[in-house]
């Protein structure tokens, strides 16, 4: 889908002029080298209002930052993925509390970190069984191997499970091996970032009897008419891709991370529910808005409100933050004032936030530097 400017903002009630100052941001990130190049899109009353790109996608063939420039989503993923699970939830699939063990069997025996080290732990069985809400809310037990935090996060890593999966593998040999190493906390006693969500995408798999990828593009992508979305870019398409950069060094400033010229047009064999997705800003924002108007978009509906309702309300024991439940591995994710529902970081106290920002505000982020976030109030 074209992205482009629909409304003058002053016709939504926003500010030329404060826009403008997210656009002087967004200048000095890229002119000063910590950014190749990024775009910024809002939308207000289902109107695109403002649209800035600036840089480039790629520095090194001098190519510019587009609207219809494609990125890595990476976990702006899991969203998708979480939509996927509540859509076959309302067909009738599981219930919340359901066992994870009950559509993948493997994990009913994963025993619990109780201590000692990685080569001689101490391991506990689940006082509670994993459940599917514990899976949606990254409250499983389960972890990343790139989280080098916790002696099970080695054990990941060992297995060829850090940044990316080993070549070859599929969702389901991979919950196969999650499900061997321990958890590293009992299901439901705190946050921790993991692969809940590529479990998540087996279970989509499992239960709807398609992969992901058909899944995802029978009942998301083309409904929504999310063109450019998927988990590897066509080769015809290639050319709009953004190059991959990090920051290098004291200064900080972005550099290219070599990957194989072939891996983002090759279709994967692990089709990663938690991170896997390419995509443009403007299938995202097709997305975005279908979540704002409660599960529809235009003639085609996914989900219904009451359901989106449920997946943007905070889902953590006691009604805890981030920051007071979430383990340490990944410390920026634990932004206070928010809360955790099905798939979504969810604002629970704009003042802890100390953003201004609005209650119930929902959003999430990739590791490439893509944000998303959905106010459901204004």
């Amino acid at each position: 889908m074209g992205l482009e400017v629909e409304v003058d903002p002053h016709q939504v009630g926003l500010s030329a002029e404060r826009l403008g100052r997210l656009d002087a941001l967004i200048r000095r990130y890229v002119d000063d080298g910590r950014l190749p190049g990024a775009l910024l899109m809002l939308s207000r009353r289902s109107k695109v209002a403002h649209l800035f790109t600036y840089g480039e996608r790629d520095m090194e063939a001098s190519a510019p930052m587009e609207a219809d420039t494609i990125v890595r989503l990476y976990s702006m993923t899991k969203a998708v993925t979480s939509v996927a699970a509540m859509m076959l939830y309302e067909e009738g699939a599981f219930d919340l509390y359901d066992p994870v063990s009950s559509i993948i069997p493997a994990f009913a025996d994963t025993l619990v970190w109780a201590g000692g080290n990685r080569d001689a732990p101490v391991l506990e069985p689940q006082r509670t069984q994993m459940a599917m809400w514990n899976l949606f809310t990254h409250t499983s037990g389960l972890t990343y191997g790139f989280a080098m935090d916790h002696p099970v996060d080695a054990l990941y890593r060992r297995a060829g499970y850090g940044l990316v999966a080993p070549s070859g593998q599929t969702l389901k040999d991979a919950c196969e091996v999650f499900a061997r190493f321990p958890l590293v906390f009992q299901p439901g006693t705190a946050w921790n970032y993991s692969v809940s969500t590529d479990v998540l995408g087996r279970i989509v798999e499992v239960l709807s009897g398609k992969s992901l990828d058909v899944f995802f593009r029978e009942r998301i992508f083309e409904p929504l008419g999310m063109v450019d979305t998927g988990f590897n870019v066509a080769e015809s398409e290639a050319a709009r891709l953004a190059q991959l950069y990090i920051p290098r060094g004291p200064t900080k400033k972005a550099a290219l991370l070599p990957t194989a010229p072939t891996a983002a047009t090759t279709p994967p064999t692990f089709l990663s529910g938690g991170g896997g997705l390419f995509g443009t800003a403007g299938d995202y924002h097709r997305f975005t808005q279908m979540l704002l108007a409660g599960g529809q978009l235009e003639d085609n509906r996914l989900l219904g409100p009451r359901t989106l309702k449920l997946m943007t309300t905070n889902h953590l024991p006691g009604g805890a933050d981030l920051q007071s439940f979430g383990r340490r591995s990944l410390p920026d994710l634990l932004q206070p004032g928010n809360g955790f529902g099905l798939g979504f970081a969810v604002v629970i106290d704009p003042v802890a936030a100390k953003i201004p920002s609005s209650l119930g505000t929902y959003s999430w982020g990739g590791a490439a530097s893509t944000f998303f976030y959905v106010d459901p109030g204004d």
